[in-house]
């Protein structure tokens, strides 16, 4: 049976959204069965994968945040990063957080192919016994 994975992709800062999933894709085998949903940031990937649980084998959360002049950056790199290990845990899935937290757009143009690393991840943990 082919493998359903759900990449759930924060396009608020295009370029950068685009080179993650870019290297994400690059990253996942051909036989899988992958399908993208586009959210306007980080803050609504949590509930995206929420409601996709049950019709997917794992997911990658793909997004940029970064650090402006307030704590905002703060609340929603942990309390997303917080969300998206619970519902792995809780369901056992693999998800794999691609979410690039950087102190300012140089640092997040230096990172845009991180999206790798997240694919990678999950694949490690669907070939588990």
């Amino acid at each position: 049976m082919k493998k359903k994975i759900l990449i759930v992709n924060a396009n608020y800062y295009r370029d950068i959204s685009y080179g993650l999933l870019s290297s994400a894709l690059k990253s996942l085998p051909k036989s899988y069965n992958v399908k993208i949903i586009n959210v306007p940031g980080v803050f609504e990937i949590p509930v995206t994968i929420s409601k996709n649980l049950n019709k997917f084998n794992a997911f990658i959360a793909l997004g940029c945040v970064i650090k402006g002049q307030t704590p905002h950056f703060d609340f929603i790199s942990q309390a997303t990063t917080d969300a998206i290990m619970k519902l792995s845990i809780y369901k056992k899935k693999p998800i794999g957080n691609g979410i690039i937290t950087c102190l300012n757009m140089k640092q997040a143009k230096a990172r845009k192919k991180k999206g790798t690393e997240a694919a990678k991840a999950i694949l490690s943990v669907l070939l588990q016994k």
